[in-house]
């Protein structure tokens, strides 16, 4: 792969976008290389990287099936279930806590 230029923070020129703005725009890379890379810079690190892409070459976004809409139900639903009392939370479950907070602190349900 070729060096690709790069931009300073809000300096790069028009038809490029990040997967972000062309998610915005109902497109998507759709397999082409890194047309650019923008840097932001910070101070006590690297600078914050985002690459670019061409939005001429940008395809649109593929529609939902049904199975991957079935799929990523089923996969929020996991991460909504508790694993210790396997009731759904009615929120996702934290990875820090690994179950719901009802079976993570049961003395502090018991005292409310």
């Amino acid at each position: 792969m070729a060096a690709v230029p790069v931009y300073r923070w809000r300096l790069a020129p028009d038809g490029l976008a990040t997967r972000r703005q062309l998610r915005a725009l109902g497109l998507r890379p759709g397999g082409q290389d890194v047309a650019a890379q923008v840097e932001r810079p910070r101070r006590r690190r690297g600078p914050l990287v985002a690459y670019l892409y061409s939005i001429e070459q940008a395809k649109p976004v593929r529609p939902m099936t049904p199975a991957k809409r079935a799929a990523l139900a089923k996969a929020n639903a996991a991460r909504r279930t508790c694993p210790a009392c396997r009731r759904d939370a009615g929120y996702v479950i934290p990875p820090s806590l690994g179950m719901c907070a009802t079976c993570a602190f049961p003395d502090q349900q018991r005292a409310a």
